[in-house]
């Protein structure tokens, strides 16, 4: 029996009819030079370009279950069983041109280039070579002219980063060390009648005094050196610098003081003095250190030819000016009888020399009187501070013995070229030797702070 004719195959004709209306999407694409979507106009057109086709027997399908597939599909079907290729679409016909409404790319793919329909490799490409859009801003949506594209919100993300990393940047230098320093201060010196080491009231070697407090805040040092012509009116100087040097430490242990400003502390000291009921004469240079515990700053003040060094690393990175009316006459606070107030040399506190310097864990401060800086150039006190083993207060103590010692025994070598006959050369002056005097030396290590 013979077999009955095969029944219509429907979705071949929506496969012919969805590669019609491809071919004349593209043609009308050309010819309009832009990307259009198919819609419902191309139906009744794509049919009659479907029936002259079919009469030149220009139209080729195969339709099936799995759809459309082009010639190289059909080349992997092999030994009866098909395998769709990588652009082959799992849908029917029917569903192409829906695709086609929307302008979609799953056409016939046999006709493009490199496996894609050919009107949306040309559509692509148009794509590629059209212009970028122009960048919007974040703030109102509105385009802005810039010298570059970016995708919208580039520039805000850039500037957005600029700030997060200046922030970073300064947050780091603020908050680099939290933790408190204070001073492990040792003291040593010499009076110039050879009663080494003998302390008088209040820290005093000699004609020289000191002292150091601490205080919640800050760690507060210095130093003074009496004048010693006082003695030819029949006053001893060191009551002057003594005194001085304990209202000073009195200031401070009571909270009276602004670590930031140690020439107030100088100032009210002196003008305490000023008001004593019992005249108090003599003249003293003065040297205030002031280590602020929270800032981290060195605040200092110094008057006169006493002085301080800073040194890190084996090196003096910071130090005190002298200050002099002329050779071997300092700047210094006087309180003068009546009848001698034009002839004394007076200073104000104000005329102090004042710095602020930043400091690190390890620095070494050394203040001083004169009586070490005359005697010992500062290449032979950093040969003593390698002396210095650790922070502990007696390897602190032991190195400032050993700088104090030191200084006072170049102080009598007649045939030393002191810090102080070189400078009395350059002033015209014929002196050799070193410059007995009184010494005070006192030694400290920047350490973290401790209760």
């Amino acid at each position: 029996m013979a077999n009955p004719p095969p029944a219509p195959n429907k979705p071949k004709k929506a496969a012919v009819e969805g590669r019609a209306e491809c071919r004349e999407a593209e043609s009308k694409r050309r010819s309009q030079a832009q990307p259009e979507a198919g819609g419902e106009g191309r139906r009744g057109a794509g049919g009659a370009e479907l029936r002259r086709q079919r009469s030149r027997g220009g139209v080729s399908s195969h339709s099936g279950p799995l759809g459309n597939r082009n010639s190289n599909e059909r080349g992997q079907r092999g030994s009866g069983r098909w395998r769709p290729g990588p652009s082959t679409s799992l849908s029917g016909g029917g569903g192409n041109r829906e695709r086609n409404r929307a302008g979609g790319c799953e056409k016939k793919a046999g006709q493009g280039q490199g496996g894609r329909c050919s009107c949306c490799h040309w559509r692509r490409e148009r794509e590629q070579q059209a212009p970028p859009p122009p960048p919007r801003s974040q703030e109102g949506g509105r385009a802005e002219a810039v010298g570059c594209w970016a995708p919208r919100g580039a520039m805000f993300s850039v500037l957005s980063y600029g700030r997060l990393v200046a922030r970073a940047v300064l947050g780091g230098l603020s908050q680099t060390d939290s933790r408190d320093y204070s001073l492990v201060t040792a003291s040593c010196g010499f009076g110039k009648d050879f009663r080494k080491g003998i302390l008088k009231k209040g820290m005093c070697y000699g004609d020289d005094a000191c002292f150091v407090a601490r205080h919640r805040s800050a760690d507060v040092l210095g130093v003074a050196d009496g004048v010693g012509g006082w003695r030819d009116y029949g006053v001893d100087p060191s009551q002057f610098s003594g005194t001085l040097m304990r209202t000073c430490e009195r200031l401070v242990k009571e909270g009276r003081f602004v670590p930031s400003n140690p020439v107030g502390i100088l100032t009210t000291s002196y003008c305490e003095l000023l008001q004593n009921k019992v005249p108090l004469l003599g003249s003293s240079t003065a040297c205030i250190v002031v280590l602020d515990r929270t800032s981290h700053r060195l605040h200092t003040a110094n008057l006169g030819d006493s002085g301080f060094l800073v040194v890190r690393g084996g090196e003096v990175v910071h130090r005190s000016d002298e200050q002099q009316h002329y050779f071997n006459t300092p700047f210094q606070l006087s309180i003068a009888p009546p009848e001698a107030e034009g002839v004394v040399f007076s200073d104000s506190p104000d005329a102090a020399d004042s710095t602020t310097f930043d400091v690190q864990l390890g620095d070494i401060i050394l203040t001083a009187t004169d009586g070490l800086f005359d005697n010992m150039p500062d290449y032979m006190i950093l040969q003593e501070l390698k002396k210095l083993k650790n922070s502990n207060y007696e390897s602190i103590q032991q190195t400032a013995r050993s700088i104090a010692e030191q200084a006072h025994e170049l102080a009598y070598d007649p045939n030393y070229m002191s810090p102080f006959a070189q400078f009395a050369c350059d002033n015209g002056l014929n002196v050799r030797g070193g410059k007995p005097d009184d010494i005070t030396v006192l030694l400290s290590i920047v350490a973290e702070y401790t209760d």
